[in-house]
């Protein structure tokens, strides 16, 4: 559905090393990085970007696709060693679909970052 998503951060430095250290167990890596901002994509299709900003950014609930739960799990604790705050351990979430199966982790300026696996258990 997206190309890329971009928002701005109120710390670059702090977020482009949670983003790195939260987001490598599902392959997302730097495809750039310069006066603008940084890209990081897994894919090299579909990227996200962020840049220093002033503003204090609103929140955002960014989801990301994992391919299997092990993947979701791996985030889980990488993001948290990253410097993350528990939203939602990993997990079901039957109230979404049977399937669903997420970790939550509130990020530097207070996004909720999320990464879900929609398959079932291998």
């Amino acid at each position: 559905m997206f190309d890329h998503v971009v928002f701005g951060v109120s710390d670059y430095a702090a977020s482009k090393a949670f983003f790195l250290k939260a987001l490598e167990p599902i392959g997302l890596a730097v495809v750039s990085e310069g006066p603008l901002g940084i890209e990081l994509s897994s894919d090299g299709k579909v990227s996200l970007c962020m840049f220093q900003t002033e503003e204090k950014p609103a929140h955002l609930h960014l989801a990301f696709v994992a391919e299997n739960r092990q993947q979701v799990e791996a985030f889980y604790r990488a993001a948290l060693d990253a410097g993350g705050n528990d939203n939602g351990a990993p997990g079901l979430r039957p109230n979404y679909s049977g399937k669903y199966y997420a970790a939550f982790v509130i990020g530097p300026d207070g996004h909720n970052i999320e990464v879900v696996c929609h398959e079932p258990e291998a």
